[in-house]
């Protein structure tokens, strides 16, 4: 066999056989973008894409088995909206929220869930906002401030000192917003940009509009964290009958970032955990959809990276 050979591998086996794939991937908008739930659908028809032997149901690991030797015990929480007062939080080394953590992004808000971090034992807490955090979203507020009408009248009381300086009332954790932090070895990337939906904070349109912000992950992330589930995966809204994931954020995860860990949020009935066998994908939404916070936080243990 000559040295050549192995470029001959298809890119999919390559991947597969966690060979280093050849370039770069370049995601386009996918032809069904607009259209989650078709999308949805013709993969599955065609490609058999969101069910066995591709993807398989992940049941929760219990608090109380113990963590193996040389792994990291990740507590992913979401969508906690300010009830975090009755949640059980179990043992582990780093936190994840993945958003939601206030209803509206009130300073009053971001306080009390501040002092409930503080509070918490894990040696890191990262933190991403979600389209509740409105005043994290600068460009929200300025629209805000702009109309005539107020959806928000609490937030759009709000003077400009109160909020412009909103992140830095967050000192009990990592807060990222499409960045990235390395913690135990692992590297970390937060983003809290969701498809639109009635115009709240970080909405962006599906397509062009999401995908440059999922074009700015880096690849050789070990955990990605956004606020809404990619499409296929732990995105069904029963009451709507339709799936409510990202196209982009999908096939980004899939065939270009492929991180070890997915963690996320955003729509509370699809709390639970999925797996592609080799990305774990889980909704932590903390809320149900009649937001009351009783779905149990979900741990998660990764092997460490060799260098830590």
């Amino acid at each position: 066999k000559g040295p050549g050979e192995v470029s001959h591998v298809s890119r999919g086996e390559r991947m597969a056989h966690g060979m280093p794939s050849q370039g770069k991937v370049t995601i386009s908008v996918d032809e069904y973008s607009s259209n989650p739930t078709q999308a949805f659908t013709h993969y599955n028809i065609n490609q058999s894409r969101f069910q066995p032997p591709h993807v398989h149901m992940v049941d929760p690991i219990s608090y109380d088995s113990p963590k193996p030797s040389g792994h990291t015990r990740f507590v992913c929480v979401s969508d906690t909206h300010s009830r975090t007062d009755g949640i059980q939080m179990p043992y582990g080394d780093v936190l994840l929220h993945t958003g939601d953590f206030t209803e509206l992004g009130l300073p009053s808000e971001v306080k009390k869930f501040n002092d409930w971090l503080g509070g918490l034992p894990y040696e890191f807490k990262v933190v991403i906002a979600g389209n509740h955090e409105l005043t994290f979203d600068k460009d929200f507020m300025a629209e805000l401030v702009k109309q005539d009408y107020y959806r928000f009248p609490s937030v759009a009381k709000l003077k400009p000192e109160d909020f412009d300086d909103v992140q830095s009332l967050l000192t009990n954790c990592v807060y990222l917003q499409d960045s990235d932090v390395t913690v135990k070895g692992f590297r970390i990337y937060g983003t809290p940009w969701t498809p639109w939906f009635n115009g709240w904070g970080f909405n962006l349109p599906r397509g062009q509009s999401l995908l440059d912000k999922w074009n700015l992950i880096p690849e050789g992330i070990d955990i990605l964290m956004t606020h809404g589930p990619p499409l296929g995966f732990r995105d069904w809204v029963p009451k709507e009958l339709q799936r409510v994931g990202c196209v982009e954020l999908l096939n980004t995860v899939q065939r270009r970032v492929r991180p070890k860990l997915h963690a996320f949020g955003g729509i509370h009935e699809g709390y639970g955990i999925m797996t592609d066998g080799y990305t774990t994908f889980i909704n932590a939404s903390t809320c149900t959809v009649s937001f009351q916070p009783t779905n149990p936080p979900i741990v998660f243990d990764l092997p460490n990276p060799p260098s830590s």
